[in-house]
């Protein structure tokens, strides 16, 4: 009986694949002229060190922003805002923003890592509060706190309570030059994990990373409804030294429906920051919101 459905199966194959077929063409790929192959210790390690090369960071930038999404049917692209981002570690930030032509502040944003202060001198409004949202603003801007800067421009590897975790999936990019040119090449994905709790593992964050340069290309940050509230691409990387550090960071805020690019147009780590250059004072006059 099996010899015989065998036999049947053989009788009809070239029927199936002639008669019974149908040829698409796809755009054709190729295989990256370089891959790097690395392990889930040597990438921690990595991600680590270059993490910790970094311990002040002062970059001139132009950060665009553009709200709306496939929901509202629209999006609305601000105008591009030339400014500042200062940080020093553990976690002080500073965010310094210009009105265009004539250069005045717009934004001024100080955070020491636990809360942070906000200045915005051509509404003459003032906002303070924690850096971790627990109540929604309706303006989805207002959501906007320091630790979205700082967790998507600094890449982190998993800190002493967590774990990680990597996979190898394959992706297809243009090659820059060529929008035909289409490259195929592995990627990494690094999970890091909250601990267990008993048979449940938290996802808090992925890295996506290049075979070609071991750099990272993306990063999802994930809350901890398992949700992802940040989307982080990198491209375009710079050596500072030895230090690589990419030059566009497009950060997506899936829910909040906003997106925010940050062009690095001139940078330097590792420079001295004095203490009053993390504080800001709120002039006289202008109402401060408490903001949770």
């Amino acid at each position: 009986m099996r010899q015989a459905l065998a036999l049947a199966v053989i009788g009809i194959a070239p029927a199936l694949t002639g008669c019974l077929t149908r040829t698409r063409y796809v755009p054709k790929t190729r295989v990256a002229d370089i891959i790097i192959s690395t392990s889930l210790d040597a990438m921690a390690k990595q991600l680590d060190s270059r993490y910790e090369a970094v311990q002040t960071f002062n970059a001139g930038v132009e950060i665009s922003a553009t709200t709306g999404g496939g929901l509202e049917g629209k999006e609305v692209q601000t105008l591009s805002f030339a400014g500042y981002i200062l940080m020093r570690k553990p976690e002080f930030l500073r965010v310094l923003l210009l009105v265009p032509v004539v250069r005045t502040q717009a934004l001024d944003m100080v955070s020491d890592g636990h809360n942070f202060k906000l200045l915005i001198p051509p509404r003459k409004r003032a906002i303070v509060g924690s850096n971790t949202v627990t109540t929604q603003s309706k303006n989805r801007l207002e959501n906007l706190r320091p630790d979205v800067f700082f967790d998507s421009m600094f890449i982190q590897g998993p800190e002493q309570d967590q774990i990680m975790s990597m996979t190898t999936d394959i992706r297809v990019i243009e090659s820059g030059k060529n929008k035909k040119d289409l490259i195929e090449e592995p990627a990494y994905a690094l999970q890091i994990l909250a601990m267990p709790e008993g048979q449940i593992v938290r996802t808090l964050r992925v890295i996506h990373i290049n075979s070609t340069d071991l750099l990272p290309y993306q990063q999802d940050i994930y809350d901890t409804n398992g949700q992802v509230v940040t989307k982080a691409y990198y491209s375009s990387y710079q050596f500072y030294g030895n230090i690589p550090f990419p030059s566009k960071i497009i950060i997506e805020r899936p829910r909040d429906h906003y997106s925010l690019t940050v062009t690095v147009t001139k940078l330097t780590l590792n420079g001295h920051f004095d203490d009053d250059q993390f504080e800001l004072k709120i002039p006289e006059g202008i109402n401060v919101e408490t903001m949770k």
